[in-house]
Order: C-alpha cells, then structure tokens, then sequence
C-alpha cells in the first residue's frame, strides 16, 4: 500500500554524461536494473539518484552505466 516503508535511495556518480540525450540513456538503462523504481538524472552534479526496492543490487546498476558506455563511480 502507498505510504509504507521507507523509501530507499540511491546516489552513483555518473562520468562521461554530456547532454539531455546521455541523461536519457543512463536513465534508460537504470530503470531496466531489477529493484530500480525511479531514477531523477542531475547533469550538473553528474550524478544519478534512483529510487529503489530490496532487490536492488547497486553493482548490477554499476555494470549497466558501464555497459552503455559510461563510468559509474
């Protein structure tokens, strides 16, 4: 039910990002990381702030940065 719980954050530094297109794209492949609810892009910080489940396991979001061409530190 809405309201229950706490909610759970997520910070990863994003290398690399240019524009609106790579925000796109790093967000893209976020939200395809299993326990991944929301992702909110800040360019400006190069960061990624995702909201997320127990099933999140930030290494697998680590490795989708990576992947797609990226660097997630």
């Amino acid at each position: 039910m809405f309201g229950l719980g706490k909610k759970k954050t997520e910070v990863i530094t994003v290398e690399g990002m240019m524009g609106q297109h790579c925000a796109a794209r790093v967000k893209d492949v976020l939200m395809a990381v299993d326990g991944v609810k929301g992702v909110k892009i800040d360019l400006d910080a190069k960061t990624a702030t995702l909201t997320v489940t127990d099933a999140f396991d930030p290494t697998a979001a680590r490795t989708a940065i990576t992947a797609a061409g990226y660097k997630a530190l």
